[in-house]
């Protein structure tokens, strides 16, 4: 049966290297991965007929395009792919696999990969603390401030009080 395109898809930009990206989230994600790989008909400003130009492609149930595009457009923390996680082993999980393949940390969950996008790796735990709003929010959102990677227990601990 042929695939529908998705009415609203993610376009994400790439200097050159959108298979090796999306290759990764597939390997890294659940509910990830490659649909399509489709190649220049001919050349382009950034890149020569035959070059990889699109992959089509799911991370975590999003679809996405990924689009070779070349040096022009750099990727900013204005856009960042948020994953929802339901313990540390899992927080850590994901985060080791960005950052330990070439990424760089950040602060309160970010982080960035190899090719610049940048991930919200987020436990539940932190979201249902925000949601809860009062002095719960308080306590786990000036936790969270203080970190890198998110550490589960530090923010179920200031939930508490």
């Amino acid at each position: 049966m042929a695939r529908v395109a998705a009415k609203n898809t993610i376009c994400v930009w790439y200097d050159k290297d959108a298979e090796a990206a999306a290759n990764f989230y597939a390997k890294i994600f659940p509910d990830s991965e490659v649909h399509a790989v489709h190649r220049a008909p001919s050349d382009y400003p950034s890149g020569k007929k035959g070059d990889v130009l699109t992959v089509d492609f799911t991370v975590a149930g999003v679809r996405c395009i990924g689009l070779n595009g070349g040096t022009v457009f750099k990727q900013t923390e204005a856009f960042s792919f948020q994953i929802a996680t339901d313990n540390q082993e899992e927080t850590d999980r994901y985060w080791n696999a960005i950052v330990g393949n070439g990424g760089q940390e950040s602060v309160c969950g970010w982080c960035k990969d190899k090719w610049g996008v940048s991930w919200q790796i987020t436990p539940r735990v932190l979201t249902e603390a925000m949601a809860a709003g009062g002095d719960e929010a308080k306590r786990a959102f000036d936790a969270m401030m203080k970190m890198g990677k998110i550490d589960v227990a530090a923010i179920e601990k200031a939930r508490r009080g």
